[in-house]
């Protein structure tokens, strides 16, 4: 199932920016119950496991003003609407669905509890005013993988796992290969299609067929440490990133750095908001410069001038003085996206179904 963003038309246009709405929760509350649906194990060392640090954090902030409760390995679907009614049922003042695929059932259970608070991830459907969402910008942290990848490649061929053909991966696909392109203009970009979330052993499986082609660099869009692990047993011959989480058992090689999934401090606001009186319907997009998008530790595996290099990228797109999708780009088919100097819209970004000039091969459908 499709965990995370599917947008078309208008819903991707309006994605990007925090909408102001009704105060939802005008009193004070003096003890909020948090519940979050998961669509992994919180052991799965990527997605749920950061989405469940998060959880930890409300707690660790708020103590005994807070209780969290939660469930994991919920499947998208009729499974998730039963999971959340009973999580509603339960007195939660406000629950956190974690996975693009439970946008229908989160909306259709908010409507049946007009005085619960969903908060939904990666979506874009908000047809009660108790259901915000939120997302997170991964594409600003794939920019920095690609630049230390195509830097240090020696085969100048890296590789990509993606999971579902889905904008928020063609998105960290494009953003990962423009920039290791910028900088190794001789770099060709294998993608090869998991089509799961979490299942370790297909991508493994994955990152072997990668490695088989010869790619030295490994970038992953799934949730498990699996495409770290195969990179571990080549000797070094290999280099990869973390993903979701930091995964930092793989450093200092093959895990040379990570995008980790910072959910904590979207979190914490969005409870306090119900502790202090001040909750609204909001719908937020966030990256580096909020704090949801962190760059792990580049580690010593990553020569000192290409380490600098990458934390400057991090530093201006943080910043705002750089944004990952500037032109001139072209799309695959050569015909012109961003004209020079020009930025992505955000609509673009959030509906993109192509890839860019020079990456080879075909968007499964």
């Amino acid at each position: 199932m499709q965990r995370r963003t599917i947008l078309k038309g208008g819903a991707a246009l309006g994605f990007a920016t925090m909408m102001g709405g009704k105060l939802a929760m005008a009193q004070v509350l003096e003890k909020v119950k948090a519940g979050f649906i998961y669509v992994g194990p919180i052991g799965d060392g990527g997605w749920t496991f950061q989405h469940h640090q998060g959880a930890l954090a409300v707690q660790e902030q708020f103590g005994d003003k807070v209780e969290i409760v939660w469930q994991e390995n919920v499947p998208e679907g009729a499974d998730a609407e039963r999971a959340l009614t009973q999580m509603a049922l339960s007195g939660c003042n406000i629950i956190f669905t974690t996975s693009f695929g439970y946008m229908d059932p989160t909306n259709a259970v908010a409507a049946k509890f007009p005085d619960v608070k969903f908060e939904h991830a990666t979506g874009y459907k908000r047809d009660s005013a108790n259901v915000s969402t939120y997302n997170a910008r991964f594409y600003e942290g794939r920019a920095v993988q690609g630049h230390i990848a195509g830097k240090m490649t020696k085969s100048n061929k890296i590789g990509y796992i993606g999971s579902f053909p889905i904008p928020e991966v063609i998105m960290g696909i494009n953003s990962y290969y423009l920039h290791a392109k910028k900088v190794n203009p001789a770099v060709e970009l294998s993608v090869v299609w998991a089509f799961t979330w979490f299942d370790p052993a297909k991508e493994a499986d994955a990152a072997k067929a990668l490695i088989d082609q010869g790619v030295d660099v490994i970038a992953s869009h799934t949730d498990s440490t699996a495409p770290l692990a195969e990179a571990a047993k080549t000797g070094g011959k290999v280099i990869g990133f973390g993903q979701a989480s930091d995964m930092s058992e793989y450093k200092p090689s093959p895990r040379v750095s990570s995008i980790i999934d910072n959910w904590a401090p979207y979190y914490i606001k969005r409870v306090g908001a119900l502790l202090d009186g001040t909750y609204a319907q909001v719908d937020v997009w966030e990256g580096i410069a909020g704090g949801e998008v962190l760059i792990g530790e580049i580690t010593d595996a990553v020569p000192a001038d290409v380490k600098a290099e990458a934390e400057a990228m991090r530093d201006a797109i943080g910043a705002g003085t750089y944004h990952p999708f500037t032109g001139p780009i072209n799309k695959q088919d050569g015909s012109v996206w961003l004209a020079d100097g020009a930025v992505a819209p955000d609509g673009d970004l959030l509906g993109m179904n192509f890839y860019v000039e020079g990456i080879v091969g075909d968007i499964p459908s």
